[in-house]
């Protein structure tokens, strides 16, 4: 009984709608006619008078006519304009201290807030005892058993509480249970790791907020190295790090983040990519009092990374002014570097009155040493880019790599035929324009490393042509 009355009520409300609908469309169709009959008398009367004698004051006429016509509603339009929000708010000015310091403590209040929403230690062992409660069958010694399905996960949220809701959503388990095989079950161990991986990330952005002084989630060179030096006193594996040398500790450590996270050279890292690099958790990693030797100096942030660096600008720098010249800077490394190449990084990057300082000194190094990523290729693209066209060409090759021919002879090689290395870069890289290597292409093809090696230095050729011999040599040892 009750399900035909509830089918009646709902044929009548299909009904009133339908009827609605024919009223309201009945209406705008008698409106529009109205507006065509007068647009239809108005011109015709214009025609009678002779008046559109020519095209701009036809065009005018028209444009009369149509603000008589539809000034009703235009004002009408002016009307809804005024009541659309705010939606854009200036910066106060660098002078404007009331406003700055508003800004400031309404940001600290916000950020604040966020960190009181974020669960704590007491509130993590809660939740792990939680999930322990929830199936008693596992062996305490293995912790792995321990796995819950969807009701046990939506009763766990239950219990837990509101604070524990974002953590716990059907999303979420969608996700872990997909990762692990899609067997309708989720590992307890799994779902506590991603709740505090996620408390940790939101910590880390509410403490890095703190720094970005323009609250425009971006991180200046001078925010970056504010927070890695509040940080050092917290790194255990910096302990023994000198006073003296903390604060080219600090722009060695942060010259990083800028290099491949600021790829535009703008001076600015997102917050948002300090978080989703790894860079972050290597930092936080000297946090560990014995970690072995072996991974600090894989490190770029440990102790032992920032004195090797340090120490090789401080050899290169023979006559002791703090700067780098070109001839200095040819003992980089194996001494192999061409000079075409030195010369041009001289002309593309920041430099002192022809010499170079520590900041871009890590430019190159961070490039150099990393010539498979991205950002490395790009840095180096535009250094062999001598042209500034956005591609390497056939006479961009053969400028670099004469040089490569000059190293040659005087070592006592005979030198290789140009025409023979360049068909096989580009048989490498196998770019899209058959004549033409672009920076995509160098980082399509993976090996772009091996392309720009065999440009810019004596030894990274002779690898190159010795990689057969080189490799026996590897699988014998």
């Amino acid at each position: 009984m009750s399900t035909n009355k509830e089918n009646k009520s709902v044929e009548t409300i299909t009904s009133d709608l339908l009827e609605t609908n024919i009223v309201i469309n009945e209406e705008q169709k008698r409106v529009n006619e109205m507006l065509k009959n007068r647009l239809r008398k108005y011109i015709k009367k214009l025609d009678e008078k002779n008046m559109c004698t020519s095209k701009e004051e036809s065009e005018k006429t028209e444009l009369e006519t149509f603000k008589q016509l539809y000034k009703p509603k235009l004002e009408g339009d002016e009307e809804t304009y005024k009541k659309i929000p705010k939606f854009y708010f200036k910066l106060p000015r660098a002078d404007d201290v009331l406003a700055q310091k508003l800004r400031e403590e309404t940001r600290a209040q916000f950020l604040q807030k966020k960190s009181k929403e974020l669960l704590d230690n007491s509130e993590l062992k809660h939740l792990w005892s939680l999930l322990e409660k929830s199936n008693g069958s596992y062996s305490m010694a293995n912790s792995d058993e321990l796995t819950v399905d969807y009701l046990q996960f939506k009763k766990i949220r239950d219990e837990a509480g509101p604070k524990y809701r974002p953590y716990f959503t059907a999303e979420v388990f969608g996700r872990l249970q997909a990762a692990e095989g899609g067997i309708g079950r989720v590992r307890g161990v799994s779902l506590f790791n991603y709740v505090m991986r996620r408390v940790w990330l939101q910590q880390t952005r509410i403490g890095l907020s703190l720094y970005d002084v323009s609250g425009q989630g971006y991180l200046t060179e001078h925010d970056l190295e504010s927070y890695i030096a509040e940080l050092v006193p917290s790194l255990a594996a910096l302990d023994g790090l000198d006073s003296s040398f903390t604060s080219f500790y600090v722009c060695t450590a942060a010259r990083k983040f800028l290099f491949f996270l600021d790829p535009l050279r703008v001076g600015r890292v997102r917050i948002r990519d300090v978080l989703s690099c790894s860079f972050l958790d290597d930092l936080l990693e000297l946090r560990e009092e014995d970690l072995p030797m072996e991974l600090q100096e894989q490190n770029w942030f440990s102790a032992a990374s920032a004195l090797r660096v340090y120490g090789q600008y401080l050899n290169l720098d023979r006559d002791h002014n703090g700067m780098l010249s070109i001839n200095e800077l040819a003992g980089y490394g194996s001494g192999t570097l061409t000079r075409a190449f030195l010369a041009r990084v001289f002309q593309q990057c920041l430099t002192y009155d022809g010499e170079m300082d520590y900041k871009t000194y890590l430019d190159l190094v961070l490039a150099l040493e990393n010539r498979r990523q991205p950002a490395a290729l790009a840095y180096l693209f535009r250094v062999l880019d001598i042209n500034s066209q956005g591609f390497l060409d056939a006479f961009t090759l053969n400028y670099f790599f004469k040089a490569i021919q000059e190293q040659m002879v005087a070592h006592g090689a005979e030198p290789v035929n140009f025409d023979d290395v360049k068909d096989e870069i580009f048989d490498m890289i196998r770019p899209e324009h058959p004549s033409r290597i672009t920076l995509q292409d160098l980082i399509k093809s993976g090996h772009g490393h091996t392309a720009v090696s065999i440009l810019l230095e004596l030894h990274g050729f002779w690898a190159y042509e010795n990689r057969e011999a080189l490799a026996a040599a590897g699988d014998h040892s």
